[in-house]
C-alpha cells in the first residue's frame, strides 16, 4: 500500500512556523517529501488530504500501565494501546506491576504476543528489577532481555536497599539496558496519600514529604556514577530531585528523567476539597514551587522527556475516596492537548519544543529507531488539529479507566489521525481499524 498525506503543516527542521508539505507512506516506511505547492501523482495511492492539519512523528511515551496481565479489568493491552492511538502515541512503554509480575521471560514474551496479537500501537515491556517487586531478590537480566525487555524498573515501589540497587545496576550496565527507577523512601510515606503540603495541612491528612522522592534520586545517582549504568528517573516532582539531577548531569553521571503532564499543570493547592480520588497520583501534587521547578528544568533539559505515566483503574476503587482509593490517572488521550493549551497557546513554549520532548528526545534517550520522519523512518506519524477545541469527557475515551482530574477541561489541539508502521490505526471520525 502506497499512501500519500497532502496538504499537511510541518514544523521543517527548528523553524517555528509550518511549512506545507505532502508526504508519501510506502511499505511501512517515510517514502518521499515533497514541498506543498508541488502537484505529486497519487494514481493508485490511498489519498489523505490533511486539510491543514499538522503533520507530526507519532509520540512515545515511555511509562506507561497496561495492566495485563491480571488487572483486566483496569487496563487491557488491547484497550491501552487504543487509547494511546487515540491519543497520538505509536510507541508506548509498559511497567511490569502486573500480576504476575513482568519478572519472567515468559511474562515479557506474553505481554509482546498480546501487543502483536490485540495491540495497535508499538508496546516495549520493561521487566522487573526484584522478583515480584519485593526488593529481596534480583530477576534474570539477561535471560529478560533476551525475552525482549527494554529495561528494568520496580517501577510501584522504590527499591529499598541500596547494595541491591547497585548489584542491579551493575548488572543493567553489562547487558546494556537501562534501569529505570521509582523513587519513594518506604519510610516516610506509610499510610499518607497527598503531598506534605497546603491540602494535607488543611485537611488534617498525613504528607508524603518531596524527601521520599528525593533521597532515592541522590543515593541512585551516586549508584549509576560507581556502576556507569543509564539511569532514568520515573516521573519527578520536586524541586530537591530536580536540583540532583542537575548536579549528576553536570558532573557526567549518565542520568536522564521524566515528568508527567499532572506535574506540570497541577499543584497540591488545586486539590477540590470534596477528596475526589481522581486527583490522587504517586508521586503526588506538590507544591506550586515544585511545578514552577519541574517545568524549568524541561525546558533547560535537565529532565529530558515527558511522559503520562497512565495509570487506570476500575471506577469503584476510585469511590473509596482520597485516603483509600489507589494512586494514579489515566493519561494517554489528555496529554497532547493539555500542554498544547497551556503551554504553547499560552507562549510560554514553541510547539517544536513540545513535539520535541514527546517524540525525538524519547527516541534518543532510550535509543530508539522513532520519533522521527526521515525517508526510510518507519511511518509512526499523527496528526493533529492544532485549532480544534473539545471538552474533556471521560465517556469518550478508549481506554477502561476514566480516572482523570481533568474532566470538563476544554483543551485545543487534538490528533485526529494516527499512523503506525505505514497503516492507519485510529481517526477521529472512524475511530479505531
Amino acid at each position: 500500500m502506497t499512501t500519500w498525506i497532502v496538504n499537511a503543516l510541518f514544523m521543517d527542521g527548528e523553524r517555528e512556523t509550518p511549512v506545507r508539505r505532502h508526504l508519501k507512506v510506502e511499505n511501512g516506511k517515510v517514502a518521499q517529501w515533497a514541498d506543498g505547492s508541488a502537484s505529486v501523482d497519487t494514481a493508485g495511492c490511498e489519498v489523505i488530504d490533511a486539510s491543514g492539519k499538522l503533520l507530526a512523528p507519532g509520540l512515545i511515551d515511555m511509562h506507561v500501565h497496561l495492566r495485563e496481565p491480571g488487572f483486566e479489568y483496569k487496563e487491557t493491552i488491547a484497550s491501552g494501546t487504543r487509547s494511546a492511538a487515540k491519543g497520538g502515541f505509536t510507541t508506548i512503554a509498559c511497567m511490569p506491576n502486573t500480576r504476575p509480575v513482568t519478572d519472567t521471560a515468559e511474562t515479557v514474551r506474553f505481554v509482546l504476543d498480546k501487543a502483536a496479537s490485540e495491540g495497535v500501537v508499538r508496546v516495549l515491556p520493561y521487566a522487573a528489577i526484584t522478583k515480584n517487586e519485593l526488593g529481596r531478590e534480583l530477576t534474570d537480566f539477561a535471560a529478560l532481555k533476551e525475552a525482549g525487555a527494554v529495561g528494568f524498573t520496580d517501577d510501584g515501589v522504590g527499591v529499598q536497599n541500596a547494595q541491591m540497587m547497585k548489584n542491579a545496576m551493575s548488572l543493567a550496565k553489562s547487558l546494556d539496558r537501562p534501569v529505570i527507577a521509582h523513587c519513594e523512601d518506604d519510610s516516610l510515606v506509610e499510610g499518607a496519600a497527598v503531598s506534605e503540603g497546603a491540602f494535607a495541612r488543611k485537611h488534617g491528612l498525613k504528607g508524603i514529604p518531596n524527601e521520599s522522592e528525593a533521597i532515592h534520586v541522590g543515593r541512585d545517582i551516586l549508584l549509576a556514577e560507581a556502576t556507569g549504568v543509564h539511569y532514568h528517573v520515573c516521573h519527578v516532582s520536586t524541586e530537591q530531585s530536580v536540583r540532583l539531577i542537575r548536579l549528576g548531569k553536570s558532573v557526567g553521571v549518565n542520568v536522564t528523567a521524566e515528568v508527567c503532564p499532572h506535574h506540570l499543570v497541577l499543584s497540591d493547592e488545586d486539590i477540590p476539597d470534596s477528596m475526589d480520588a481522581n486527583w490522587k497520583m504517586n508521586p503526588p501534587l506538590r507544591t506550586p514551587r515544585d511545578v514552577e521547578a519541574c517545568i524549568e528544568a524541561l525546558e533547560e533539559g535537565t529532565i529530558d522527556i515527558i511522559v503520562t505515566d497512565h495509570a487506570p483503574h476500575g471506577a469503584e476503587e476510585k469511590a473509596k475516596g482520597l485516603e483509600r482509593a489507589p494512586f494514579g490517572i489515566v493519561g494517554f488521550e489528555t496529554a497532547f492537548p493539555l500542554l498544547y493549551t497551556k503551554f504553547v497557546k499560552t507562549g510560554r513554549w514553541t510547539l517544536s519544543f513540545l513535539l520535541r520532548r514527546m517524540t525525538s528526545d524519547p527516541a534518543r534517550v532510550f535509543g530508539l529507531d522513532a520519533g522521527k520522519l526521515e525517508v526510510g523512518a518507519p511511518a509512526d506519524l499523527i496528526l493533529i488539529d492544532l485549532e480544534s477545541e473539545k471538552e474533556v469527557n471521560p465517556d469518550s475515551f478508549l481506554s477502561q479507566g476514566r480516572n482523570t482530574p481533568f474532566t470538563g477541561w476544554k483543551l485545543t489541539g487534538w490528533p485526529t489521525l494516527t499512523m503506525v508502521n505505514g497503516r492507519v490505526v485510529w481517526t477521529e471520525e472512524h475511530g479505531i481499524r
